[in-house]
């Protein structure tokens, strides 16, 4: 067995970044940049306003009250076309140009109107409630990078910044099978002897929510001939994921029949639990990532192993931070030789302290226990018993708010 540390790095080394497409703003949400992006106009373009009032030379109001001659007004996309002189004053609304001359504005609730004189009942400072011209970007900044995610507060800003399409890459088309004799999809008739196929709809939608594109090849029996009828119908995927089937006994027979195809192994077997039967390789051009058929080691070694392989593939920078930490909410066992992923409830004490408590039985076919946990406690090789207050770390599941 390898560590899992090890077998990450092994799956994501030999990965790299799929070719570019362009696609509009409207298709960009949750894509990944493939090029910088610049901005192609200056924002603000011109000075503007940030609040209502009434637009002033400073050195004109250097006390108050002071009454001045109103001479027009300017509105966002109307600005007012004269300059300001001595003792004059222009109705000005928030985003609005500006006039010439001005340099300050007093705000509304400051100022009071008289038919043709607006009378400042506060002095004026230079520069206030004005945006200046490029106080949020200026033309040819570059504000949005490669290998970024792309949020919807990312897709604003590149609307804002006058640009239209982005290059992204483009989504990686994972394919996936299952395997074993036993299973059957939700709705179908099940006999005696069989269980529902939940796996399948774990890793698609895993695949979608990372940023790739599912291909379900289906079900493959334990037969030799129903799994290398499946494999052939990977041709044109970025990756393979077969689920189950990979461990030692007299029906687990994917590694053998993906051997006989030309699989390169990379590694079988990984020191964690649960995941222990994980097997990565390459067929030809395509990796291959054999994951195991118990559904909570499906969720977990798809949290370790299939999210940096995805992201792998589409470039996405990934930020060196410390892993999160929460307290112990119970005691827990000494480890052996694995690395454990201990689902656990997270909760906060009275001062806001994290904490995570692990569920105190840990099944691997357990799935509604899974569904039901906030994060994964993480317990390296031969870890020493802790007790509760102790610092473990954790895995925050993905929809999981810290």
């Amino acid at each position: 067995m390898i560590s899992v540390a090890e077998a990450v790095s092994i799956v994501t080394c030999g990965l790299t970044s799929l070719s570019a497409e362009q696609v509009g703003l409207e298709s960009a949400l949750g894509r990944v940049l493939a090029k910088d992006v610049a901005s192609r106009v200056t924002q603000p373009p011109i000075d503007v306003a940030s609040m209502d009032g009434y637009a002033v030379r400073a050195e004109d109001v250097t006390q108050a009250p002071m009454p001045l001659r109103l001479v027009g007004e300017s509105a966002a996309g109307a600005g007012f076309a004269g300059t300001i002189a001595t003792g004059e004053t222009v109705r000005i609304s928030t985003g609005a140009p500006v006039p010439n001359g001005a340099d300050a504005i007093i705000i509304q609730e400051e100022t009071r109107l008289n038919a043709y004189t607006v009378t400042a009942l506060e002095a004026a400072i230079h520069g206030r409630w004005i945006r200046r011209s490029g106080l949020d970007f200026v033309e040819g900044q570059i504000l949005l990078n490669v290998g970024r995610k792309l949020t919807p507060r990312d897709i604003g800003l590149a609307a804002a910044m006058n640009v239209p399409w982005l290059w992204v890459r483009r989504k990686p088309r994972v394919a996936f099978v299952a395997t074993g004799n036993e299973i059957v999809l939700p709705g179908e008739p099940l006999g005696p002897e069989q269980i529902i196929s939940s796996n399948s709809f774990t890793i698609a939608a895993y695949i979608s929510r990372l940023g790739g594109k599912p291909m379900n090849l289906g079900i493959a029996g334990d037969d030799e001939a129903s799994l290398m009828k499946i494999f052939e119908r990977s041709r044109g995927a970025d990756m393979l994921v077969t689920i189950g089937g990979a461990s030692v006994g007299d029906h687990d027979l994917v590694r053998k029949v993906l051997g006989a195809a030309g699989l390169e192994l990379g590694f079988y077997r990984v020191a964690m639990r649960p995941g222990k039967p994980l097997m990565f390789g390459r067929l030809g051009e395509v990796p291959v990532l054999g994951l195991p058929g118990n559904p909570v080691s499906v969720g977990v070694t798809a949290e370790i192993f299939l999210k940096p392989a995805i992201e792998a593939l589409l470039g996405i920078r990934r930020l060196s931070s410390p892993q999160p930490v929460a307290v112990l909410g119970c005691d827990i066992d000494a480890n052996d030789q694995r690395q454990d992923y201990l689902r656990a409830r997270l909760t906060r004490d009275k001062a806001g302290v994290l904490i995570a408590t692990p569920f105190p039985k840990q099944d691997s076919s357990m799935l509604a226990q899974f569904c039901a946990a906030d994060c994964l406690v993480v317990r390296p090789p031969h870890a020493p018993s802790a007790h509760i207050g102790d610092l473990v770390q954790i895995v925050p599941l993905a929809d999981t708010i810290l």
